[in-house]
């Protein structure tokens, strides 16, 4: 019989290409990574790893007993949310993931209803970038996330994650000096930019976003807090581009400028826990305020 605990940990190498990887994802040693996966290697009774030096791959047998991994932990998680739905009052821990917008604006207020409606749910928040949800969640460091691309910058599918639309909003352009309102983005093809920190999604954003207008940006700042993108576009210091959550209280000398580009906010969550109890009441509770955002 397989064992499910060293299934994930072949799932987990799948996902992030290295043992160093894993076990620093799950609080292993990288040896006793190692070792499990050997173990996993003699209860299949085939080839699952290919080591040239220091590198790990996948064969094409372990390609396969990933994909059945993916079912078999959807299957248990679906058997814990149905286990849960017979225990009446919700308890326990539920750990929530959000980028720091949407903390402020979504999830705020439905940790308040969360807190009232449900008195012995524990809830736990961690802060984090949209290109980092899909590692805590297989890592089940997290219950359900926040998550946000842009329609220029679509994130790809994951059948074992899925997602829900939650909130949309406009993409604005920061100036600090007034733009044309038709077609601002080639006035600023010679402009200083600002953007997030390389490999997030914000930055990425603002690279298509100039390069859908026909330049690229030259970036000379980053900054992933907003409240730091808008002072710095106050001060002179460049352009950025800014999502509407991010614009309760700009600064004065900040000229704002709507593009086309919109920002959509998702909920992802594990394949097979969308009906836990706890779950469905985050995702119950994130909608109403969703609404109320408008």
């Amino acid at each position: 019989m397989l064992d499910v605990r060293k299934l994930r940990l072949l799932r987990e190498l799948a996902h992030r290409g290295t043992i160093a990887a894993v076990a620093e994802a799950l609080s292993y040693t990288p040896s006793a990574v190692s070792q499990q996966l050997t173990a996993l290697e003699r209860e299949a009774g085939v080839s699952l790893l290919r080591r040239t030096g220091r590198r790990v791959t996948l064969t094409p047998a372990a390609q396969l007993l990933v994909g059945h991994t993916e079912t078999i932990l959807a299957a248990l998680e679906r058997a814990d949310a149905e286990l849960s739905c017979a225990r009446g009052e919700l308890v326990g821990t539920l750990r929530i993931g959000a980028f720091p917008t949407a903390a402020r604006s979504l999830l705020s207020p439905a940790l308040v209803r969360l807190s009232t409606e449900h008195p012995r749910l524990e809830l736990t928040v961690t802060e984090l970038d949209p290109a980092d949800v899909a590692n805590a969640l297989r890592a089940n460091t997290l219950d359900i996330a926040l998550t946000h691309d842009y329609d220029l910058v679509p994130a790809p599918a994951d059948p074992a994650l899925p997602t829900e639309p939650l909130h949309h909003e406009t993409v604005y352009l920061a100036t600090p000096e007034p733009v044309p309102a038709d077609d601002p983005l080639p006035t600023q093809h010679t402009a200083a930019w600002i953007a997030g920190t390389p490999g997030t999604l914000c930055h990425t954003a603002t690279l298509r976003v100039c390069e859908a207008a026909g330049f690229a940006p030259r970036i000379r700042h980053h900054a992933d807090a907003f409240d730091t993108v808008l002072a710095l576009v106050a001060a002179g210091a460049g352009t950025a581009i800014v999502p509407a959550m991010a614009l309760h209280t700009p600064p004065k000398g900040v000229h704002l400028t709507a593009l086309p580009t919109r920002r959509r906010t998702h909920l992802a969550f594990r394949d097979g826990t969308a009906e836990h109890p706890a779950v469905r009441a985050a995702r119950t509770a994130l909608h109403a305020a969703a609404t109320k955002l408008g």
